[in-house]
């Protein structure tokens, strides 16, 4: 059954306080019998002190339909938040006649009851993920709709052109043809906001996922200081013999509120050591893996033939660290590319690096589509460009309506209104349960 009542624990297990929520019908009714003294006259917003079946006690807060989460009647338990306090209320209500909730079916029952959609739904699930102020941000900001509302805009102006169109076919006599130059110049203006919404998303990538940043270099550069400097804290060895590091170490931290992987690796360099020899080959895939990487030298010896040989490899953006800068009698001359001179001794340009770091970023109060979001909204723009040159060939109007709706299918993929039941099952199972 669709809308039967389910229930499920929707905090973590182990905290001073914890909650249980049912939702659905009969969320009211499975309280009643679960709750004590329940109220003669419920009311919705309205917390309740008493006890529960289990022999705890805490608070019931009661919503009416269309005013919770959900938008469904339900029912929040807060107790104590240990393990045994919520699984034997949480079996209580299911002996009760209440289903365990599948994991996002929460979330899941807000988008169906049209309480958010997809995009925001998809924001909730970003929200409790969040490990850094951006991403939260980020996901803040969708959740409240502000992918929503541009899709909304988009979705706007192509129906206004389809309408159009379709108009002029079934009312050519009344109404006319249609001006091709004003409806390609209207498309081609939606289209460009569709590919700053595709800009946003890879851009913002970062934000959402965090970034690879690959430290690579030959030995006694300084890579392992500048991750322990970066980290504040001695993660990996720091020795003066070359060829400490054998395989490579992976961390995360902030940096510019950005969530970084920063991976510290085995000096590049000619080994007859097998160990080390496999460390360096894992150096590589690494760099192959990274978002950016940081080539780090030092700054006495400067780059040598085979980094240039090894930096021509890569695919990824390179930035170039000249490390031990302390030791120079002046500051080391730039070269070319993007470079960022660092002491990890006493932390000259450190701050220089961790600042270009959060130039990464986008403008999180804006919408910030996922990976799903831009591949959906890359196609929506690759239909409008295939209306636009059906226009300017004098294509046949029933042929450009294709297109048009087809970019409207693509932007409804996003928002949910014609996603399919296995795309909403594959969604709402990335969520925990009691999401």
């Amino acid at each position: 059954m669709l809308f039967d009542t389910i229930v499920a624990p929707i905090t973590a297990t182990g905290g001073a306080v914890g909650i249980v929520r049912l939702s659905g019908p009969d969320s009211w009714k499975l309280a009643e019998l679960a709750f004590y003294p329940f109220p003669e006259a419920p009311k919705g917003y309205r917390f309740y002190r008493g006890s529960f079946a289990n022999g705890d006690d805490g608070l019931m807060l009661l919503f009416e339909e269309k005013k919770s989460f959900t938008h469904e009647q339900s029912a929040e338990f807060q107790m104590h938040g240990s393990s045994v306090s919520l699984t034997t209320l949480v079996e209580h209500l299911i002996a009760l006649g209440a289903r365990m909730a599948r994991p996002g079916e929460f979330t899941e029952r807000a988008f169906l009851n049209g309480g958010l959609d997809l995009s925001q739904a998809e924001a909730v699930n970003d929200t409790v993920r969040a490990a850094t102020r951006k991403q939260l941000a980020s996901a803040n900001s969708s959740r409240i709709g502000a992918l929503t509302s541009e899709l909304g805009e988009l979705e706007s102006l192509i129906i206004s052109q389809l309408a159009g169109i379709e108009a002029s076919v079934d009312f050519s006599e009344e109404i006319g043809d249609i001006d091709p130059e004003i409806a390609t110049k209207a498309l081609e203006q939606c289209r460009q906001k569709l590919d700053s919404l595709i800009t946003r998303g890879k851009r913002g990538r970062f934000v959402r996922e965090g970034v690879r940043i690959a430290i690579i270099g030959p030995p006694n550069a300084g890579k392992s200081s500048l991750l322990n400097a970066l980290l504040g804290m001695q993660r990996a060895i720091v020795t003066p013999i070359a060829g400490t590091t054998r395989d490579y170490v992976e961390e995360s931290c902030e940096i510019g509120g950005l969530n970084c992987i920063l991976i510290d690796t085995a000096g590049l360099r000619e080994s007859q050591d097998m160990i080390e020899s496999l460390g360096i080959q894992r150096s590589r895939a690494q760099a192959a893996d990274a978002d950016i990487i940081w080539y780090v030298v030092d700054a006495t010896i400067g780059l040598t033939d085979q980094d240039y040989e090894e930096i021509d490899q890569f695919e990824a953006p390179v930035w170039l660290i000249p490390n031990k800068i302390d030791l120079l009698e002046s500051p080391p001359s730039t070269q070319s590319g993007v470079t960022f001179p660092v002491s990890t001794i006493t932390s000259a340009g450190i701050n220089d690096l961790s600042t270009a770091v959060a130039r990464l970023t986008v403008d999180t109060s804006g919408a910030i589509p996922n990976r799903r979001h831009t591949q959906h909204l890359q196609a929506a723009s690759d239909s409008l460009t295939c209306a636009i040159d059906g226009f300017n060939m004098e294509h046949p109007s029933d042929l450009v309506v294709t297109h048009l709706r087809v970019a409207l299918f693509e932007l409804g993929l996003i928002s949910g209104s014609t996603a399919s039941q296995d795309l909403l099952d594959r969604i709402f199972s990335e969520f925990c349960i009691g999401k």
